[in-house]
């Protein structure tokens, strides 16, 4: 039976399309002449890369979908894979020409600064005499190049790395490919020019210009430089199984994501059809994922130019952003027993612009503390060298009892998430995996303590991962408290991780698979009788996406209720404000990524306010287990709501969603506001406070 073709709503906008525009904000910063030069070049990368990791995860499971026997839509604007993949692949192309433009202007406005980044033919004489040579001692022996053939197979490329690719003639007229890798780890990527400081040359450049020596008995007819995106979307739920070690199997997995098919390969120059289909042949690619890039291919070597320009003094320090780094929050005493103060009062972090070591300060006093008796713990992403891995350890090893939940299906993370959960088991620390069909995404610690009182807990939530990295480039919330309601359920939920389950109902947190979108429809309808009962109604959110379309439908409800709905999304928003004149949703793209996620239901008089780990995405809401935990301090309360209407009142880094589905600029203020900016500025004044 043919399956009713759902009629798309005008306020639905198809997610992917939706990245695709956030994507597009992180390019307009690379071209924004607000934005000091040199970081421009940093939100040219990351553009770069956010587009390699899309095609990676999301083209590559829409084209797994394609393969299936049933035609896919999805939910929102009933489009097939297929068509989303033609869609995306259009859009992509327009924000290529975009790029390059983008691109030209950024080197041309490094000239005046001492930096080009040229090509052989803009050298002279001598100085290609001098490249010839650094070509023939240092380059060229690393190279290995592959004339294909029957006995030279088509090599496998590998994701994301730089190839130049030619087309040779022999003198009877007959036509051979060779492929040669131009990525390598004994060779610079930018390479000096000497004769000129502050002038480099690409390698993979370099390699091209002199592809005749490494073929002398064959004319060069054609050449390029190729990168391919591989498919990374790997199913993490076909390999459970009962009977054999689920870590092993995820390792085998992540080895198996390297070797699967291409979904997009780009050229640095256009060359023969002919040869471009044989490539696509050869990897099993459908011509119409062949792009054409006017700037490399991979745009990484920025950073380098970057700590260039740093070497050159003060002189060039305004080329990049003013230097900031966390303080130490003045709601705690570091040198007095952090376990103490909490127990006196809730506190929240806030990151990049309080430091995360108050956290990890606490962890380790705990790990220590006679009275306390166990810390639990949910991992998702970690840093390289994890303080809160470390806390851990010394916890086990002073004998306390140490569980922790580490999730190795978070995409990317899953090798080094591995290899800390080896770490922890060592130490003695019992170590979990998770749910089978469901990732644990919540940001949960759960610590312990045998008083006098009996068992008494301090809780931490958070809305970002325990790393410190990232700790200083996303924003972030984290509260700690001790209120027991709220421990006793973070213990409930523990108790049915351990068990292989998932929390059926809570009166405190909100935990999702089933216990938080329910909960959040539930206030959404009391804003929705309160508005119909013609009473003041409001909802305002903050998260990184919106596709859940049970909640976008209900949303749209509560405005045609009247109800005043103000939304800070920074990425995916499936929601087209428009429909009702009660929904604003802007966008903030700054220099710092925007991560933390508010909930806040009701007029300041019964306002209920949450901080949470879940975005309002279908994975997130029922999907995943996530955690938002409510703030009942009224002080801490108070400070969420001045976080939040500042950040409704961004105009220089918050670009407003419109109702034909584009983002544009905005004046508020008399004068600018960046959000970000100022809450670093306050951050620093409350520590100069703290130490007077």
């Amino acid at each position: 039976m043919k399956k009713k073709q759902l009629k798309p709503e005008p306020y639905m906008m198809n997610r992917e399309l939706s990245w695709l525009k956030f994507n597009e904000r992180v390019l307009n910063e690379a071209g924004n002449p607000r934005v000091p030069l040199a970081e421009r070049l940093t939100f040219a990368s990351i553009y770069q890369s956010n587009l390699d990791e899309f095609y990676m995860v999301r083209v590559g499971t829409l084209m797994d979908q394609m393969e299936s026997s049933e035609v896919v839509r999805e939910n929102k604007t009933n489009m097939t894979s297929k068509e989303q993949v033609k869609a995306i692949i259009d859009a992509t192309r327009e924000l290529d020409i975009k790029k390059a433009v983008i691109y030209e202007q950024l080197m041309g406005e490094l000239e005046p600064q001492g930096i080009r980044i040229i090509n052989f033919n803009k050298l002279s004489g001598k100085e290609g005499e001098l490249l010839e040579t650094y070509f023939d001692n240092e380059i060229a022996p690393y190279l290995s190049a592959n004339i294909i053939s029957k006995q030279q197979p088509f090599p496998f490329l590998q994701n994301k790395e730089i190839y130049a690719v030619a087309l040779l003639a022999t003198k009877g007229g007959k036509t051979k490919t060779a492929i040669i890798p131009c990525s390598n780890n004994v060779f610079k990527r930018l390479i000096d020019i000497p004769t000129r400081p502050g002038t480099f040359m690409l390698s993979e450049e370099l390699i091209l210009h002199f592809l005749p020596k490494l073929f002398k008995k064959y004319e060069i007819k054609e050449k390029s430089l190729l990168r391919i995106t591989r498919n990374a979307d790997i199913d993490t739920e076909t390999i459970y199984d009962e009977d054999m070690d689920y870590r092993d199997a995820m390792e085998n997995l992540v080895k198996q994501r390297k070797r699967m098919n291409p979904v997009r390969m780009e050229f640095s120059r256009k060359i023969n059809k002919k040869l471009i289909a044989e490539i696509c042949k050869y990897i099993h690619m459908d011509k119409n994922h062949v792009f054409m890039s006017r700037v490399p291919l991979d745009l990484s070597f920025v950073f380098a130019i970057q700590n260039y320009l740093r070497m050159q003094g003060a002189e060039k320090e305004k080329l990049f952003y003013q230097k900031r780094s966390p303080r130490m929050t003045p709601q705690l005493k570091e040198k007095e027993s952090l376990i103490a103060q909490i127990e006196q009062k809730d506190v929240l972090l806030s990151y990049p612009f309080e430091n995360i070591k108050s956290f990890t300060n606490l962890l380790y006093e705990a790990a220590r503390d006679d009275s306390v008796v166990s810390i639990k713990m949910t991992l998702y992403r970690l840093a390289v060298r994890s303080q809160i891995v470390d806390a851990l350890v010394e916890a086990a090893e002073n004998g306390k009892e140490v569980v922790v939940l580490v999730e190795l299906r978070a995409r990317f993370d899953e090798e080094s998430n591995i290899e800390y959960s080896r770490k922890l088991e060592e130490a003695g620390c019992r170590v979990i995996y998770g749910l089978s069909g469901l990732k644990v995404h919540s940001k949960l610690c759960l610590i312990t303590r045998k008083t006098e009182k009996g068992l008494e807990y301090i809780t931490q939530i958070g809305t970002g991962n325990y790393n410190e990295k990232t700790s200083t480039l996303y924003t972030d919330l984290s509260l700690i408290t001790a209120k027991q309601e709220i421990g006793k359920e973070a213990a409930e939920v523990f108790a049915c991780l351990l068990r292989g389950e998932t929390i059926e109902e809570t009166h405190v947190l909100l935990v999702a698979p089933k216990c938080l979108q329910n909960k959040v429809l539930d206030m959404i309808d009391d804003e929705i009788c309160h508005a119909k009962n013609r009473e003041e109604a409001y909802i305002g959110i903050k998260i990184n996406s919106l596709t859940d379309k049970v909640i976008i439908e209900k949303l749209v409800e509560a405005s045609q209720a009247g109800v005043k709905i103000e939304m800070v999304v920074r990425g995916i928003c499936c929601l087209i404000p428009g429909y009702t004149e009660n929904i604003k949703i802007i966008s903030i793209v700054g220099r710092f990524l925007e991560h933390s996620r508010i909930y806040r239901f009701g007029t300041p008089e019964r306002e209920k306010i949450y901080i949470a780990s879940a975005d309002f995405m279908t994975r997130n809401t029922i999907r995943r287990v996530e955690v938002a935990a409510p703030v009942l301090d009224d002080t801490l309360r108070a400070r969420l709501d001045e976080m939040f209407d500042t950040m409704m009142k961004d105009d220089e880094k918050g670009k407003e969603l419109t109702s034909n589905g584009t983002y544009v600029d905005r004046r508020v203020n008399a004068e600018k506001l960046d959000s970000q900016e100022l809450f670093y500025e306050m951050a620093y004044k409350n520590a100069e406070k703290k130490t007077i």
